[in-house]
């Protein structure tokens, strides 16, 4: 199993960009996606980006890549790791909520 990682393009080429993820900037294989800008976030896997994100996105799986590192090495807080999912009481979708007569 390989995870997608999102990282930041900072230099963009015609099949490769120069990508960050932190502190570590990697060649990134574009032909899946094709061009990029720089400033751009992709979810790359094993060094091929296979899909453009938005910003929020990558913030998201940032975030959950955050939360599995910290529950792999025993430092995993739901009130820290948890905190932006907007957990609260489970809600019916639209077409249910309007059968439930409670």
């Amino acid at each position: 199993m390989c995870l997608g990682i999102p990282m930041q393009v900072v230099q963009a080429g015609e099949f490769h960009a120069q990508c960050r993820h932190g502190d570590t900037v990697e060649s990134v294989d574009l032909t899946l996606i094709g061009a990029v800008t720089p400033g751009d976030w992709l979810l790359v896997f094993a060094g091929a980006a296979r899909e453009a994100l938005t910003p929020q996105q990558a913030d998201d799986i940032g975030a959950a890549l955050a939360a599995l590192e910290a529950a792999m090495n025993g430092s995993f807080d739901p009130d820290i790791h948890l905190a932006g999912l907007g957990l609260g009481e489970p809600q019916l979708p639209p077409h249910l909520a309007a059968q439930d007569k409670s």
